[in-house]
């Protein structure tokens, strides 16, 4: 989800309960706070050599001992809009950082209007080779990183 539709969506709907869902389906406890609003940009280069960028969105989400506490779509989206010095650009995806034994980023896939409240489903992120073309990777969703010998199984061109 783009920081635009997340900004659009809490402010349609400002007088209902914001939630988060887990990949697995557990929500993030009622009583989670946003503890950090942050333009994340990243410049790296790809087992390839490409140089590449990406530009996000991150929310940390935590929870602390206060049980009581609460926030509505209309808080969240004033939190955001406190943020626009930070957050120049609208068209960027929105992650979620969230620890649960150890911290885990999301993407937001989808969400969920119900009478009381705006649920946001969130998705794992994945790591990816990006030259899949020059590594010569079979083209599979997943392989591990490392073989049952110990060797990079990135192919034959020791790109990786």
């Amino acid at each position: 989800m783009k920081l635009s539709e997340l900004k659009s969506l809490l402010a349609e709907y400002s007088e209902r309960h914001f939630r988060i869902r887990l990949p697995e389906g557990d929500a993030i406890p009622l009583s989670f706070h946003v503890t950090e609003i942050g333009h994340v940009h990243k410049t790296f280069l790809d087992c390839g050599g490409t140089r590449r960028e990406t530009q996000t969105c991150q929310l940390q989400i935590w929870v602390g001992e206060d049980y009581d506490h609460r926030i509505e779509t209309g808080k969240m989206a004033g939190i955001l809009k406190k943020s626009k010095a930070v957050l120049i650009d609208d068209n960027v995806p929105v992650e979620i950082e969230y620890e649960d034994q150890v911290i885990s980023q999301y993407t937001i896939i989808d969400h969920e209007l119900t009478d009381e409240a705006v649920i946001l489903q969130l998705a794992h992120k994945h790591t990816e080779c990006l030259a899949q073309e020059l590594c010569g990777l079979p083209t599979i969703s997943r392989l591990p990183a490392i073989d049952g010998k110990g060797k990079n199984s990135c192919g034959t061109s020791g790109c990786c």
